[in-house]
């Protein structure tokens, strides 16, 4: 399955798991009355309608390349996972408030029964299968909009589980449980927010990748027989890709077409590494030493 395909098809399943969620919760709620199930359904009601922005978004960021946009929109993607992360963010100040208030108010009265039980246990296990999906995808096809879908599944897992602490916890006796561990989770919804929003700004500020990347690169120009060195290599995101910029080193004497044949070569091979999208070789005689004075 090509990367278009397979980034909206997660759109789509994220979609429809999140609306059978919601209905699922809606009816435990209006049936028990249970307020920890009652919060977790319209967390789900809030899934579904930025599951609908995020569908939007999946679409047009894996449009084709056209004539506005040579190099085609997955540049688009980090803005879409900004948005995920305006919603993870949300969530977390909304569960970190309900716990807060419900402290100090002193209600901590929870419906507890087996249907509360059981539509959270079974929105844990769907939202983990959502997880590892969207990251599979993610980290397949390199897609820092999936990522953050998976992070988000990842956090309604944590919500499903506070709340289910707060039914049992209500069944032991114990209701207390269900702000604590509210509250517990909310920090953790609230990093993966910041998590989200630092690497994206990444992205879209053309930050340069690990090192370890840049050396690879390196590597791999040095690699080529008639390579003598390299130097002034310059990698930065474009979106979730990376540009990478370089000078190598060849014998002077070297024909033009050699030359071109060379840089031509060790282009392709640097642009067969998953993360990078453009590559600019420039080659240099090895005579001039430049190669040295950049050690």
């Amino acid at each position: 399955m090509d990367r278009r395909a397979a980034v909206r098809r997660v759109g789509v399943v994220v979609l429809v798991v999140n609306l059978l969620l919601a209905v699922a919760k809606g009816a435990v709620w209006w049936t028990s009355g249970s307020y920890a199930v009652g919060s977790e359904a319209v967390n789900s009601i809030s899934d579904t309608v930025y599951s609908v922005v995020v569908l939007a978004g999946l679409y047009v960021t894996t449009q084709p390349p056209d004539f506005e946009h040579p190099h085609g929109h997955e540049r688009i993607e980090p803005f879409v996972s900004l948005f995920v992360a305006a919603g993870v963010l949300a969530a977390g100040g909304t569960v970190l408030y309900r716990s807060i208030t419900t402290l100090v108010a002193g209600d901590y009265a929870v419906v507890a029964g087996p249907w509360a039980v059981g539509v959270l246990v079974s929105s844990a296990v769907a939202k983990y299968g959502l997880y590892r999906y969207c990251l599979r995808v993610a980290e397949t096809y390199n897609s820092p909009a999936t990522t953050a879908t998976a992070l988000d599944n990842r956090n309604d897992i944590l919500t499903a589980a506070a709340a289910l602490v707060g039914v049992l916890g209500a069944a032991a006796g114990f209701p207390l449980l269900d702000p604590l561990a509210g509250a517990v989770v909310a920090l953790g919804i609230l990093y993966t927010g910041y998590d989200i929003v630092s690497e994206n700004i990444d992205y879209l500020v053309g930050a340069a990748p690990p090192p370890e990347l840049r050396e690879e690169i390196r590597e791999r120009a040095l690699a080529h027989p008639d390579v003598h060195g390299a130097h002034d290599v310059v990698a930065h995101y474009v979106g979730p890709e990376v540009d990478v910029s370089l000078h190598i080193e060849v014998e002077s004497d070297l024909t033009l077409q050699q030359a071109h044949d060379i840089e031509s070569t060790i282009a392709a091979d640097i642009r067969d590494i998953p993360e990078v999208d453009d590559v600019f070789v420039h080659v240099d005689p090895r005579e001039l030493g430049e190669w040295e004075k950049n050690e």
